[in-house]
């Protein structure tokens, strides 16, 4: 196994890993307890959700970056291999054909 094949695999599996670990967080996430309160306030209310609001949004952002990046390591890993894949089935068709 050549050492861009080695490095293509490698890529592949930390995006595939990334992705995988972004899935999980993003479940264990939704299986979080939800700190709403209801109340006759409007205001009130707004005020005391607001925190748990940003931190959601703050939590969202993260895992979208995180399934961003593990998407573009798995694209690169799968373009390095690619041409690879090609090359090896071109040369598996031409050592047949001796003189």
């Amino acid at each position: 196994m050549e050492q861009i094949e080695i490095l293509g695999f490698a890529v592949l599996l930390s995006g595939v890993a990334l992705l995988a670990f972004t899935f999980v967080n993003a479940y264990l996430f939704l299986w979080g307890k939800l700190g709403i309160v209801p109340s006759q306030n409007i205001i009130e209310a707004f005020g005391v959700i607001l925190g748990p609001l940003i931190e959601t949004l703050i939590r969202i952002m993260y895992l979208g970056v995180m399934g961003w990046t593990g998407s573009l390591l798995t694209i690169r890993g799968v373009q390095i291999l690619t041409p690879l894949k090609k090359e090896y089935k071109n040369r598996g068709s031409t050592a047949g054909q001796g003189s």
